[in-house]
């Protein structure tokens, strides 16, 4: 409704489901979506255009920017590099949250988790971790924040640590898209936001962020390198 407020074309339903994926995001017709900046960086940097990033308020991070969090069950009190041989829960393979921001946390010390559990889902990891299926995982901040006010679950977890702050996940359309009109529209779309919903959504805003600092981040080792090479 706001890309077409501002005289843009845009379809009147959602696409939703296992099409929202990579067949709406390497679309030709695609007019807007949200991807990760692991899948951006890694296959999509070139066929799509980079339009803006949500900014969520993600504490300790840059407006846009956010981390992923360590969670392990509140009653084990190891710290994170004791966790280098646990097993490790993770969405799967191309989340940076999930997989890319840990295992680039994890090399600077030196060792990479075993990819022990692929959930599909940062909720599915941090209650794989929570019933004892896993050790450790990573949930992307904002998650691990809805997670904490609305999941009973919480109260069996504890925060282990943080990454550092990377570019959350950018909004994006088909290459050559005016990037320009869509981002207004979006900012107008924020602006008009009731206070109940913006705190729903925990958006505080929306900006640019250069496409070189999401290809900045480094691509880790797949899970299937890791877990052929263990």
């Amino acid at each position: 409704m706001a890309l077409r407020a501002q005289g843009l074309t845009a379809p009147e339903v959602l696409t939703r489901g296992p099409a929202a994926y990579w067949p709406a995001w390497e679309a030709p017709s695609l007019v807007l979506s949200q991807t990760c900046g692991f899948p951006f960086r890694a296959r999509l940097k070139d066929r799509v255009a980079l339009v803006a990033t949500p900014d969520y308020g993600i504490e300790g991070c840059p407006a846009g920017y956010y981390a992923s969090v360590f969670v392990a069950r509140a009653d084990d009190a190891r710290t994170l590099p004791e966790f280098r041989t646990a097993r490790f829960a993770f969405n799967e393979g191309l989340s940076q949250s999930g997989w890319a921001a840990p295992q680039n946390h994890a090399a600077t010390m030196g060792f990479q988790f075993p990819p022990s559990l692929e959930t599909g889902a940062h909720l599915l990891s941090a209650l794989a971790v929570a019933e004892g299926q896993a050790d450790l995982a990573a949930i992307d901040a904002l998650t691990w924040r809805m997670i904490q006010r609305w999941e009973p679950m919480a109260a069996h977890l504890r925060e282990v640590a943080r990454t550092a702050p990377t570019p959350g996940l950018p909004y994006i359309a088909a290459k050559g898209a005016d990037t320009e009109a869509i981002y207004q529209a979006l900012v107008t779309a924020a602006d008009r936001l009731s206070p109940e919903d913006r705190d729903a959504l925990s958006l505080r805003g929306i900006v640019r962020i250069a496409a070189e600092r999401y290809l900045a981040v480094p691509i880790p080792p797949s899970p299937e390198h890791i877990a052929r090479s263990d």
